[in-house]
């Protein structure tokens, strides 16, 4: 063989190996950004999980309140009927997702302040342990938005650089959205006494 020939092999055996790793590592970024999202999933599914039990509890002792737990009903059917699939993911959809769940928190809100005019349902044990999971799972929501976030940042970073970006693209990987705060969330809520 000549040298020319075996450098050529060299060449193209160096690009094949570093088009795998490039791929690879795409590969393993991106599932990180897809595990991420499950857990975002998981953790809102773990509300909606919650919310017949508090409605109900509610119900007991509010019974007239049947607007406010229509409500909180209402926004649940509605962000539980939104799926996303995360190898689809775009920031409209992540948008629509992200609004649906934040009308649920709302509606919960109000549901949470009615529960502050009945002494004895803030006294029910149930009542306070719902409220308690319930606190817990908003915190895990934002635990696991701040994931998905850095994960999407991670490949998003991955799919820029080059040469991966030239892999990226022959591949078909694409950049993932990030969770935006809602509208109006950098104003703080007023509070008077």
């Amino acid at each position: 063989m000549k040298k020319g020939t075996i450098i050529i092999l060299v060449i193209v055996a160096l690009l094949i190996f570093m088009g795998m790793g490039a791929y690879n590592g795409l590969v393993t970024s991106e599932e990180k950004v897809n595990t991420a999202w499950a857990q975002v999933e998981n953790q809102y599914q773990r509300r909606a999980d919650l919310i017949p039990n508090l409605v109900n509890t509610v119900k007991g002792y509010a019974s007239h309140e049947q607007e406010t737990l229509q409500a909180v009903v209402d926004a649940r059917a509605r962000a539980t009927g939104i799926t996303l699939d995360a190898d689809n993911l775009t920031p409209e959809s992540l948008a629509a997702y992200s609004q649906a769940q934040s009308q649920v928190g709302s509606a919960l809100g109000r549901l949470l302040a009615v529960a502050e005019n009945y002494p004895d349902l803030k006294a029910n044990q149930n009542f306070l342990e719902l409220q308690s999971q319930l606190e817990g799972t908003e915190n895990r929501i934002a635990v696991e938005r701040q994931r998905f976030n850095e994960a999407a940042q991670e490949y998003n970073t991955a799919i820029r650089r080059f040469p991966r970006n030239l892999f990226a693209g022959m591949f078909g990987f694409h950049q993932k959205p990030y969770f935006q705060a809602q509208e109006g969330a950098a104003t703080a809520p007023v509070v008077q006494f």
